[in-house]
Formats: C-alpha cells, structure tokens, sequence
C-alpha cells in the first residue's frame, strides 16, 4: 500500500495525519482525495506531492511501498 502524510492545512482539511491508499498513480490519487475529503480537494490543485521525497507530475506510478507526501503552499519569508 502506498502511506500518505498530510502536513499543515492538508492535515486539518484531510482529518488525519497519515494514511495506507491503493491508487496506482498520481493523478489517480488526487482525483480520490479530491472526492473522499472535499475540503482537502479545494487547496489540492495548489499542493506540491512529494514522492518518495521527489516532487513528481501526475504521471507519476505510485509502488507498494511508495511514501507521498502532500504539502500545501507554506507562507515564509
């Protein structure tokens, strides 16, 4: 399975830190997220997703043991 983290407003809007998914790519797993937790689906499109600590496109296969992370923008200066 693939683990999910979710970080800062991806956290609070997704309602967890962490999950297992089963989607096999990229695109695929934002769509799912996108209609599992709506609230999370309106900051997604601005989310970097990391995988395996690398930012990918949609395009990118998600393995079994695939870490993704989502951030959201982050303000700083």
């Amino acid at each position: 399975m693939v683990r999910i983290r979710y970080f800062a407003a991806a956290e609070e809007f997704a309602g967890r830190a962490e999950e297992q998914r089963t989607e096999s790519d990229l695109a695929t797993l934002r769509s799912a997220l996108t209609a599992e937790y709506p609230p999370l689906g309106r900051i997604l499109p601005a989310c970097s997703m990391l995988v395996d600590g690398v930012r990918r496109t949609d395009a990118a296969p998600l393995a079994t043991d695939t870490l993704v992370d989502v951030l959201p923008p982050f303000a700083g200066g």
